[in-house]
């Protein structure tokens, strides 16, 4: 999608060459056409999607970056969203779509819905949390009932594949419609004709439940290596399935969205995003790094005697502010990974605040050592700066390390996403704090 094509593209949409266009269109995955359709504007968009097959246009549009996909869903006709899309899409596709819409253009899209079985199913998923597995399953897959024979089950799977765009596993029930098993390809096999499904399935599939969180879907399909995952209700009926292709959209989306809270944006942008919503995004947490360093001016404002007597002493604010905003990211940043994969739980707390304090004690020495040999060299022993510098960095290090592991295991606990305690909340809270200790050090040892 060099521009030279994206540019030859253009110039036949431009010229009405639809046969032209279909031509370079024909070879293409729906991913690369999405691709070219976010660099092409939503007119240009439009007539490359009247080029197109029902199911490819349904598949390029979910492959659309979200922002474009919205300025075109916003001019299309509801009518048109339902019989040229939605219809064709699979029902986590579907609703992942439907919720990029407002609730009048809900109703409207449903109602156009021919398949009244599809459009009870997307009203009924999108009643769950979108964070959740029930928000995040699709209802297409493969039943099979425990009482079945091997012939008739064959039977029965043929015919529900059909309608399939891809087989996953195939789901063994009961007439309850409760999740029993899974149901082996191999054993379909090698099994004799007589035996029933329930004699040769695997019992005990690993499931989740309708309300479990998107995190822990993910960690169950990374910890078995699943490409699908079932989805039961409160009553352990099986009610749709989770693939790891959705999945791994999550993953992406949260990482960016961790990535972003975790470098001061309050809100997730694109690169393409207009100026104010990029402003919008940014601004708050740079009050509060500007709100930060006045808060940080008042303190050293009441040193200025200090500063009279020992004017060497301002060198180093840049050196302790630095330190204890990056001990704290480091700190911070290894307890949200922590958090992430589960690895690390906040019952664990004081464990995890013994060891961080431990690995501060022999970072804090290292550094306050090595300064300490410096200034011995440069201002000599007796100078004032010489060891309240390498004193403040000891403790500087203590709290930031202590500070930035307490602060996400904290928040953990309080439900608020501990990537923020990565950002400039840690680097802001360390900087003041680190102020406060280095001017009331060398006060004290003045």
């Amino acid at each position: 999608m060099d521009e030279e094509y994206i540019g030859n593209v253009k110039r036949l949409i431009e010229q009405k060459e639809a046969d032209k266009v279909k031509n370079l269109l024909v070879d293409l995955h729906p991913a690369d056409i999405a691709e070219l359709c976010n660099d092409l504007s939503t007119e240009e968009a439009r007539f490359v999607y009247r080029l197109l097959d029902n199911e490819t246009a349904a598949d390029v549009l979910m492959e659309m970056d979200e922002d474009v996909r919205k300025e075109f869903l916003e001019i299309l006709p509801s009518e048109t969203i339902a019989k040229r899309f939605v219809d064709y899409m699979d029902t986590d596709d579907a609703v992942d779509l439907m919720r990029e819409l407002d609730e009048d253009k809900q109703e409207e899209v449903l109602s156009h819905i021919e398949d009244i079985e599809q459009a009870g199913d997307i009203v009924d998923l999108l009643k769950y949390d979108e964070n959740t597995a029930g928000g995040l399953m699709g209802t297409e897959m493969v039943l099979v009932n425990e009482n079945w024979s091997m012939p008739e089950c064959l039977k029965e799977m043929r015919l529900q594949a059909e309608v399939l765009d891809e087989v996953y596993y195939v789901y063994v029930i009961d007439d309850d419609e409760r999740l029993r098993g899974v149901f082996p390809l191999k054993k379909m096999i090698t099994s004799p004709s007589v035996s029933k499904v329930k004699h040769v399935m695997q019992k005990e599939p690993i499931s989740v439940h309708v309300d479990t969180s998107i995190e822990e879907v993910v960690q169950i399909i990374e910890k078995y290596d699943l490409v699908a995952l079932p989805v039961i209700d409160s009553i352990g009926r099986l009610v749709g399935q989770i693939t790891v292709d959705d999945v791994m959209d999550e993953v992406r989306e949260q990482a960016e969205r961790d990535y972003q809270l975790a470098s001061g944006l309050s809100q997730d942008v694109e690169t393409d995003d207009k100026v104010f919503r990029q402003t919008t995004a940014r601004l708050p947490w740079l009050i509060i790094g500007m709100l930060g360093g006045i808060g940080n001016s008042m303190i050293l404002g009441n040193f200025d005697t200090t500063f009279a007597a020992h004017p060497e002493m301002a060198l180093y604010i840049p050196l302790i502010g630095g330190t204890g905003g990056n001990v704290g990211t480091q700190s911070s940043a290894i307890i949200v990974q922590g958090l992430a994969n589960s690895s690390l739980d906040t019952k664990n707390t004081f464990k995890q605040v013994s060891k961080e304090a431990v690995v501060a004690l022999i970072n804090a020495t290292i550094i306050s050592i090595l300064v300490y040999t410096y200034n011995f060299i440069r201002f000599g022993a007796t100078a004032t700066v010489t060891y309240s510098v390498s004193i403040s960095l000891f403790a500087v290090v203590m709290f930031a390390s202590i500070f930035g592991t307490l602060v996400p295991m904290t928040l953990e606990r309080l439900k608020i996403d501990p990537a923020i305690a990565t950002g400039p909340f840690i680097a802001i809270t360390n900087d003041i704090i680190g102020m406060m200790l280095y001017m009331g050090i060398t006060v004290l040892l003045s």
